[in-house]
């Protein structure tokens, strides 16, 4: 099988960028991708100031330019805006080449992106680049259908984020007590809410504020944990005024996020727009509560009632209402973590992404 595995080339932000394209390939590392084709991956930005960003994306320009005619497949991972254009560039040169190439689209900003933030010549310059795609990856059906006004529905497959599957016992806890699961000294707790994202305007912090500073005169033993980093500096001084409830836990992998993962017993995520969270669908197999805005493509994960609680976005009174009835077990959790559970495995495994993935790579070769 080694000998004959098909080599990919795939570009993106730097494995160590925070955000979701990078989390979903180490996702795909780590549930083993490597393995099943020959893989190099190029990262195309790095964080830090916008020199640092311009060096490193000429960087990674020319070693993909250099890697090109080693490679069987292009795989370009593109979100909106500026990264749109910036991959842009690679695909262009992948097609010069005669490449294969693959164009995964991330982007939840991408329709205002294309509608209303550029002039009639980009959006040209972007149909022409679609067009370069042999195949293009989406997240959710109706990002296919979306695009499908752009450019070829027929080459568009829907491959939606994953996370790896575990079995979990997803009793909930509201009481504090030491019930383990899902690792030593796991417990529920759903008067401890966790955020994680990118913390600015976009993702609903001024409603998540105003959400638990009601919360908190309600239920005053609740407390939220903010993971993330600062987009927006700002947002400091917000947490800062709300030490008694609210604590920022900065951005957190591996073991620690596992943790925060293992004791939180909601997941909220207020955001504008999405593509597929993988916080989410972490979220969700791990065995909390996801109480989230019905945009992008979480609706497609979540049923509202069912493997969750949705609400409207930019809507504070919602949201807080939505986590109270949670914090008071006034929805049976139980049933929806057992939903939320089962989704996650039967739809979003990233074991069976890569399988999918594995496939697209065959069919172009």
């Amino acid at each position: 099988m080694k000998a004959d595995r098909i080599k990919v080339l795939m570009v993106g932000p730097d494995r160590s960028v925070h955000g979701g394209i990078s989390a979903m390939v180490n996702g795909y590392y780590e549930a083993g991708l490597d393995r099943w084709v020959n893989l190099k991956y190029i990262g195309t930005m790095k964080e830090g100031s916008r020199g640092r960003k311009l060096m490193v994306a000429v960087a990674a320009y020319l070693k993909f330019v250099m890697a090109l005619n080693s490679c069987d497949v292009v795989h370009v991972n593109a979100a909106s805006d500026n990264s749109f254009m910036r991959k842009s560039l690679f695909v262009r040169a992948a097609r010069l080449r005669g490449k294969k190439i693959v164009l995964h689209q991330h982007g939840g900003d991408f329709k205002n992106y294309y509608a209303n933030e550029i002039t009639d010549r980009s959006r040209k310059y972007i149909k022409d680049t679609l067009d370069m795609a042999d195949i293009m990856l989406v997240l959710t059906p109706s990002w296919k259908e979306y695009f499908g006004a752009l450019t070829d529905e027929s080459k568009i497959k829907v491959l939606p984020n994953g996370v790896m599957t575990r079995k979990k016992n997803v009793k909930n806890r509201s009481d504090g007590e030491d019930e383990r699961h899902g690792g030593p000294g796991a417990v529920h707790d759903v008067r401890k809410i966790l955020f994680l994202g990118r913390i600015c305007r976009d993702k609903g912090m001024d409603e998540l504020f105003k959400a638990l500073d009601f919360i908190h005169e309600k239920e005053p033993g609740v407390c939220l944990y903010i993971g993330g980093i600062y987009e927006d500096p700002s947002y400091r001084e917000e947490i800062v005024a709300r030490a008694d409830y609210v604590r920022y836990i900065g951005w957190i992998a591996g073991e620690e996020k596992e943790q925060y993962l293992e004791e939180c017993g909601i997941l909220v995520l207020p955001s504008y727009y999405e593509g597929l969270p993988v916080t989410v669908l972490e979220a969700m197999n791990s065995g909390l509560v996801v109480v989230a805005t019905k945009v992008g493509g979480i609706p497609e994960i979540v049923e509202d009632g069912r493997d969750g609680i949705l609400v409207p976005p930019k809507d504070a009174d919602a949201l807080k209402e939505a986590l109270l009835k949670v914090i008071r077990r006034e929805y049976d959790t139980d049933a929806l973590l057992s939903h939320a559970l089962e989704t996650v495995r039967n739809k979003y495994s990233i074991e069976h992404c890569i399988e999918e993935l594995v496939e697209v790579y065959k069919s172009l070769c």
